[in-house]
């Protein structure tokens, strides 16, 4: 018997959060994704290692997954929102103000998520298409 895909998710974002490169990782997403296509959150974390790999082509429709399973989730749409931006695809201050709105309405997923664009640029210097979100939301 398999171990539950939620528990191997678990695994991975904890990986993550200790430092596993995106390249260690990505993989795991992949078959995550693969596995579970209707969980929303690997799709989320799919698209955030492709971005982190510099992969916006691939992160465009991973995103673009995660936020149609699941539109009201923040993180899902920034991704998304990145992902446009890198590959010049319209319709990027819809989820914008989308992020905003949940940012008021829930300080503390604010929190989070300025946590997750700090990691980003941390992981990934001069990422310029997340500064600009990051300044939006600003």
């Amino acid at each position: 018997m398999t171990a539950p895909q939620e528990s191997r998710f678990d695994q991975a974002i904890a990986r993550y959060q200790q430092g596993a490169a995106p390249e260690e990782l990505i993989d795991e997403f992949l078959q995550i994704t693969a596995q579970e296509p209707r969980q929303s959150a690997g799709w989320t974390c799919l698209a955030w290692l492709q971005l982190l790999l510099d992969q916006p082509q691939a992160a465009l429709p991973s995103a673009r997954n995660a936020v149609k399973l699941n539109p009201q989730d923040p993180q899902a749409r920034i991704n998304l929102s990145v992902a446009m931006l890198e590959t010049g695809a319209k319709g990027v201050r819809e989820h914008i103000e989308m992020v905003k709105r949940v940012m008021l309405m829930a300080p503390e997923l604010a929190e989070e998520l300025q946590g997750s664009i700090a990691d980003g640029l941390q992981r990934r210097p001069g990422w310029q298409a997340l500064e600009k979100v990051k300044a939006w939301l600003s």
